[in-house]
């Protein structure tokens, strides 16, 4: 399982060998998720610890494969609630196959060493009761795992609030009113890997597609007094979002960056903005505002506008971002567009965009 980043991050944001992803020392794409969410085990050379954990710090391949402490198995949502209320940390929850209709909360935490697992397959499906309101499944707790189902037909889909060193592995989410995934509230160094996107912003709301973004880091300005750290920036730091697919019909940005959050990695993911709608200014895979991001080695086609853009939102945010070998076509505008007040973002001369676009940037890769 994921340990404290603190002891771990040079090692993250050099190489995820254990999920088979190297952005170091050769890249390698993750295999498709199977339909039915089964997982397969960590890759040869990166042997499982006793928590389910890559022997070499990295992100372990299948997020359930650690041993319990407990093991409780639910088949309703009765049995599921009562299950995260009184979870405990070395839980595995196990999902059976089957419809979970309701809104769901965690606020347990567990442990670096005994995580709790919530596991089940791609038909074990959280359902909620209206695209209106709701989330799907709220993670207001820390040193979870969250692996193989499905979450659909809330307002929002998962919401980490506050939570840390969790991990969502595997997870399918679709068709829910505004955003699917959202990382909020001071939540850092979680994990969104091997995951499916799409059919976001689909409420009946006015506003809901220009808030239906496929994965969400942090939160706007304007909501710091309501997330953020003391009225401050939302400080949802050092994300990670790995080897996912999102798209087609987010029908707001794949990945919405927002300032005040700084030190993520975006890598391997595949994008496409089919069905994108262009409210709320959605017309990129992905918005970068934050600071410091390593966008690495995605892949997305149609986008609306431009392929990746990044924007100043406010002073002293937009900065510091690095784009590299990200390979883009279908893309109309730039691929990677900067914002003029940016300072420190670079686009290395291994992105590529196709013919048809306005060019690779416009700004001059190094």
């Amino acid at each position: 399982m994921i340990q404290r980043m603190e002891a771990r991050s040079t090692v993250w944001r050099a190489c995820l060998v254990g999920f088979g992803l190297c952005g170091c020392a050769g890249h390698m794409q993750p295999g498709a998720t199977p339909p039915d969410g089964t997982m397969d085990a960590a890759p040869s050379g990166s042997p499982a610890g006793p928590d389910g954990a890559a022997g070499d710090g990295s992100v372990p391949r299948n997020g359930c494969d650690g041993t319990a402490v407990r093991t409780v198995k639910v088949m309703d949502a009765q049995a599921l609630e009562n299950a995260l209320a009184d979870a405990q940390p070395g839980d595995r929850i196990q999902l059976g196959d089957g419809v979970y209709q309701g809104n769901f909360l965690a606020e347990v935490s567990g442990t670096p060493d005994h995580p709790i697992l919530l596991c089940g397959s791609r038909q074990a499906i959280m359902q909620g009761t209206s695209l209106s309101s709701g989330y799907g499944f709220e993670l207001a707790a820390s040193d979870w795992v969250l692996s193989g189902f499905r979450v659909t037909g809330s307002q929002k889909g998962i919401v980490v609030q506050g939570g840390s060193h969790d991990l969502l592995d595997r997870l399918e989410v679709d068709h829910v009113g505004q955003e699917g995934i959202h990382f909020r509230k001071a939540s850092s160094d979680n994990v969104l890997t091997a995951s499916s996107v799409h059919d976001t912003g689909t409420g009946p709301g006015s506003k809901d597609k220009g808030f239906g973004e496929g994965v969400y880091l942090g939160s706007a300005v304007n909501n710091w007094p309501l997330y953020g750290v003391d009225g401050g920036p939302d400080q949802s730091d050092r994300n990670q979002v790995i080897g996912n697919t999102i798209g087609p019909n987010t029908a707001a940005e794949c990945i919405d960056i927002k300032e005040g959050t700084t030190g993520g990695i975006v890598r391997d993911n595949t994008f496409d903005g089919t069905g994108m709608s262009g409210d709320n200014s959605a017309d990129s895979w992905i918005d970068v505002k934050g600071n410091g991001y390593q966008v690495e080695h995605n892949q997305g086609s149609h986008a609306r506008a431009d392929g990746f853009q990044v924007h100043v939102q406010l002073p002293g945010w937009g900065n510091d971002n690095h784009f590299s070998g990200n390979a883009m076509t279908d893309v109309p505008g730039y691929g990677i567009n900067v914002a003029s007040a940016s300072s420190g973002t670079v686009v290395a001369c291994d992105n590529t965009v196709a013919a048809g676009s306005r060019g690779l940037s416009n700004i001059p890769c190094q």
